[in-house]
């Protein structure tokens, strides 16, 4: 068994350290800086409420397991968790509609969530202001975790078990040799490891510097007081029995405590500190995670409160406290083995709310190789270098912050700092007056204002003011002018990788699914499996020569893991940053290609999923025959500094054809009707291929990770499916993670969904028991307090027989 070193005793190096020991990796050593079982991080002070509901599927089944986890302890005869249930208030109209959406994410879930009336809302919790409220999101299973009691009962158990925990021992140095760590060395003296993992909070980042690692954690300071026994909760003789509460219009949370109410709030300015300058126990005066109350930062908080809960307007506080925890670039934890040094795990920006759902998965990730639950959102090597500077950090942390309980739409972007990253294509795009999101930091249009005048042509179906938010009619008008003709798509964004040398071919037969063995200039679609035939990613390898291979994959989770699984005569480059990709798509796009190009770009000539090397005027560009819009067309590969000598080239060649830039809203709604899969939204690594409906990737035989376990899979006894749903009103769209019913019952949820402007019907891929799968089967969505009938259908709807991607 490997030796396991835990830094901190908070509430997830407690839960690690039990669910480490109860799968048998007994040899754990916990080291705390401070005193058990209160040392003084965040799970010391925070208030401990928990409410589940997540807009991440991955997020709100941590906070699940965690309250599970919690329930099930106790502490001197009395739970670890009081299920005192929820309530999240309205007092406006979109926030009503906010919590109708939110029930459904909750739903999807599989946590039991309901909207009530403001009658319904008083009877629950009697302290409310009925008249100010509109309604409520009722959640019975939330509540208050205790969470120290917590921490003392999951570490005794895992003391028990074998493990150690070391009190007021503080980490010094983080010893390593030969890439992989062997012992962290303390005021205690030093302590041999072959895993450490670094739960230590809003400590994290010094933790991190020892071994070289920048964390994209922003600890701030966040106020929280607590009132002086109120004659309104007189009665009470318990902890809590009122359930929690979040007034989020007005950045507001309260739970009870016996017969006073604490009081938290988020309307204050952001407050950072850095990590270095946490003070330790004894000259901290109160514990660590507590910094001096600010008095003038509590303006306005107890107005705000009384205006839902009049008992407040004469309550006087009595203790107060600016209280520190963390918060990332992305408002995901850090989870993880570190790509920069072997046996070096993270689990921090983890609050009690996910706490012990996030060590689970840690110590199923350390012991059987990955979670039951995906986590590639949560990944630690997940960051684009520019997201991991100082700068950045505390910038978009504490902009996290301001945002914590803001009504945001899925696509709303941050607002700054931006543009951090362009590709070469920009200008261009200025011009003819893209209008911008952001993905991985690069500014990527969604349409353009100069295809303004295509609107009349091809009109496009109106939508609710919610799923009109970034978005615009032009974005109907550009896929259908496309489908009829060509455009021009910026793919920068998709990250791309070469993986050369001795035994790259052997190597990347390893790692993926797909039949490589293929002459050079041939291209294959591929998975990554886990050991459990769980989907890990899908990428397109593109085989250029014998020992050289051009890959496009999905993040830099995939690039790490490709790059520490490589033998030392294999090599892994990513090559994002010096390279842009152009789409052109359509069904005149090979005639644009072939004005400016000598070769021959005929169908035997460079057929479906084939490669060539060529130029394009003066451009030196490799020129792939693949489209993920479903059309003829091209992926369009160049070095950076060819960027606007290539757009130039073809855009002046494409006048004469009708050439239109056109932007990510197109392409999404066309990859949509032609059913390809979009990774993290509509499969991840708790989905196997045959699931998911990507079997045709995985090649006959074995020696690929994860060949064992799907060949075990029986195809015909599948538990569930994703499926294409066509809703019946062709009005109607929805946006993703809606819950899909059938007979009023919750049976799935919905991933990706657009409107198919080809097809003329909006779409919903979802997942779905595989006994309700079949064609003409009939379900409905929730979408917000609505339920809309929808149909299984054909998958794909457009061009099924691939003759439009092979012509």
């Amino acid at each position: 068994m490997p030796k396991i070193v835990i830094i901190g005793a908070g509430i997830v190096g407690c839960s690690l350290a039990d669910e480490l020991t109860e799968r048998g990796y007994c040899d754990v050593v916990v080291l705390e800086k401070g005193p058990l079982w209160k040392p003084g991080g965040s799970t010391s002070h925070a208030p401990g409420v928990v409410f589940q509901t997540n807009g991440s599927r991955t997020m709100a089944q941590f906070a699940r397991q965690t309250v599970e986890k919690l329930y099930s302890l106790e502490h001197s005869g009395e739970r670890c968790f009081l299920k005192v249930g929820s309530l999240e208030l309205a007092t406006a109209p979109d926030r009503l509609a906010e919590l109708h959406r939110r029930a459904g994410l909750a739903l999807s879930a599989g946590i039991d969530a309901r909207v009530l009336s403001p009658e319904e809302a008083l009877k629950v919790h009697p302290l409310l202001a009925a008249d100010k409220i509109l309604g409520a999101l009722y959640v019975p299973d939330d509540g208050i975790a205790r969470a120290i009691r917590a921490d003392e009962v999951m570490g005794k158990r895992a003391i028990s078990r074998g493990a150690r925990f070391v009190s007021d021992c503080e980490v010094l140095a983080i010893d390593q040799g030969e890439g992989r760590v062997t012992g962290v060395q303390t005021t205690q003296g030093l302590f041999p490891a072959d895993i450490v993992v670094s739960c230590a909070g809003i400590w994290g980042p010094k933790i991190g510097a020892m071994v070289g690692m920048s964390k994209a954690i922003q600890p701030l300071a966040h106020q929280l007081c607590y009132t002086a026994p109120m004659a309104e909760l007189a009665t009470y003789t318990t902890e809590a029995e009122l359930p929690v509460l979040r007034h989020q219009g007005s950045d507001l949370y309260f739970k009870q405590r016996g017969q006073s109410l604490a009081v938290g709030w988020y309307g204050h300015k952001p407050l950072p500190v850095k990590a270095e300058n946490i003070l330790p126990g004894e000259p901290a005066g109160l514990m660590p995670s507590q910094v001096p109350f600010t008095p003038e930062d509590w303006k306005g908080a107890m107005e705000l409160s009384a205006e839902v809960i009049p008992a407040l307007k004469q309550a006087e506080i009595v203790e107060s406290m600016n209280g520190l925890f963390s918060f990332t670039v992305d408002n995901f934890p850090l989870m993880g083995e570190w790509s920069g040094l072997k046996g070096f795990w993270v689990a921090e920006a983890v609050w009690i709310t996910h706490g012990a759902g996030v060590a689970r998965a840690m110590a199923e990730w350390i012991v059987n190789g990955h979670p039951s639950l995906a986590v590639h959102e949560c990944d630690v090597n997940r960051f684009e270098t520019h997201q991991l500077g100082a700068q950045h950090i505390e910038e978009r942390g504490a902009q996290n912050f301001v945002e914590v309980y803001d009504l945001l739409h899925p696509l709303q972007p941050m607002e700054s700092p931006r543009p951090i990253r362009t590709t070469g294509f920009y200008p261009r795009q200025q011009e003819l007056g893209g209008f911008f999101l952001e993905a991985a930091g690069f500014e990527r249009p969604q349409w353009y204002a100069a295809n303004t005048g295509l609107i009349e042509k091809y009109g496009s179906p109106a939508r609710d003011a919610w799923a009109a938010q970034f978005w615009s009619p032009i974005v109907g008008a550009e896929a259908r002018a496309v489908r009829e003709g060509v455009g021009l798509f910026d793919i920068t964004t998709l990250k791309r990788i070469e993986v050369t040398g001795k035994g790259a071919l052997e190597f990347l037969e390893r790692m993926t699914t797909g039949n490589l063995r293929k002459k050079n200039g041939t291209i294959t679609y591929c998975l990554l499996l886990n050991e459990k035939a769980g989907i890990m990613s899908d990428i397109t390898v593109m085989r250029r020569s014998e020992r050289d291979f051009f890959i496009g994959v999905n993040s830099n989770t995939d690039i790490h893991y490709l790059r520490q699984s490589a033998p030392d005569t294999v090599h892994v480059r990513d090559i994002t940053a010096g390279t842009v990709a152009l789409g052109l798509f359509g069904p005149k796009a090979r005639e644009l290609a072939q004005s400016l190009t000598l070769d021959d770009l005929g169908n035997e000539a460079l057929g479906y999923f084939k490669l060539k090397s060529t130029y394009l005027g003066h451009v030196p560009v490799m020129l792939c025959r693949l489209s993920y819009v479903g059309e003829l067309g091209y992926e369009i590969y160049t070095t950076a500094d060819f960027a606007l000598k290539l757009w130039d080239t073809l855009w002046a060649a494409g006048q004469h054809y009708g050439l239109i830039a056109a932007g990510r809203g197109a392409f999404n709604s066309m990859r949509l009707e032609k059913g390809y899969r979009s990774y993290g939204a509509d499969m991840n690594s708790e989905h196997n291929p045959h699931e998911a409906g990507l079997s045709f990737a995985v090649r006959k035989g074995g020696g690929y990770i994860g060949a064992e376990a799907f060949q075990a899979i029986d195809p015909a006894a599948l538990g569930r499916k994703l499926v294409c749903l066509v809703l019946d009103n062709p009005g109607q769209v929805v946006l993703g993670k809606e819950p899909v019913l059938h007979e009023g019952k919750v049976v799935g949820y919905v991933t990706s969904a657009y409107f198919g402007h080809t097809i003329g019907k909006p779409l919903a891929y979802a997942w779905v028991p595989a006994a309700l799968s079949a064609q003409g089967t009939g379900l409905t969505i929730r979408y917000f307090d609505r339920d809309y009938p929808a149909t299984v259908g054909q998958d794909p709807q457009y061009d099924p027989q691939m003759t439009r991607l092979k012509s």
